[in-house]
């Protein structure tokens, strides 16, 4: 029975097999204390050999509850401040939002009072903006104007 999982060996692995084997194949032209003396270091190396840390694996799996489906990237913690932390982006965002908002709101506030302003306080009336010859008086040189008076 064939399980479909290839095992797949990192170069540095293969370059030890190999200077395993060879010593492996000069063993025999040893003399028996010293072929017992490495049965021993090897075994005492074994021991001693790190075992990798496997990292827990998560796989995304489909969660239902009442009726609503969702994914998920591993086991569920359902711990109170791990959500909210998790929703500290959005709120930032909205936060930003609801301040430029208001910033944007403020400024066409300023500028439309700053028009109002100069409308109320100027000396002709607001009806004087409208006609078409208004133009024209712009763009007279206020000094010709007060040289004609």
């Amino acid at each position: 029975m064939t399980t479909g999982f290839k095992q797949t060996f990192s170069p540095q692995d293969v370059f030890a097999r190999q200077i395993a084997s060879g010593l492996d194949a000069s063993l025999e032209d040893l003399p028996h204390h010293v072929s017992e003396r490495l049965r021993v270091a090897r075994l005492r190396a074994l021991t001693l050999q790190k075992k990798p840390v496997q990292q827990p694996v998560f796989a995304p799996s489909i969660q239902i509850q009442n009726g609503v489906a969702t994914l998920s990237a591993g086991p569920t913690n359902n711990h109170f401040w791990e959500k909210l932390v998790s929703l500290f982006p959005l709120l930032v965002l909205l936060l930003g939002l609801v301040v430029i908002y208001e910033f944007q709101n403020e400024l066409r506030a300023r500028e439309l009072a700053d028009v109002d302003q100069a409308l109320l306080l100027d000396e002709l009336p607001p009806d004087a903006y409208t006609d078409p010859g208004f133009l024209k008086f712009l763009s007279v040189p206020r000094e010709s104007i007060e040289g004609q008076q």
